[in-house]
């Protein structure tokens, strides 16, 4: 890392989470490519409609408590057997 980089990155360290937050989304955004239009696209349509299924209340909701509690159980199964 260049004496530049070094100082941009001492200088952010020390900024605010929130902040550092937004320069390294930032950061990352101009580093990755960006999603092609198809995906992005048809992400959207399946988030709408999962959330519109979710709103109708077509689709039960089981609590992480509950889930988390079912995958410790067979973990736990796995491991004893």
């Amino acid at each position: 890392m260049g004496r530049t980089a070094e100082a941009v990155l001492k200088e952010a360290l020390n900024l605010a989470e929130t902040d550092r937050a937004e320069i390294a989304g930032a950061l990352l955004e101009s580093i990755e490519p960006s999603p092609e239009a198809e995906v992005e696209t048809a992400w959207r349509q399946e988030v709408a409609v999962r959330v519109a299924a979710l709103d109708s209340g077509r689709v039960e909701t089981i609590p992480w408590e509950e889930i988390r509690d079912q995958l410790y159980a067979r973990l736990n199964e796995r491991r004893s057997s």
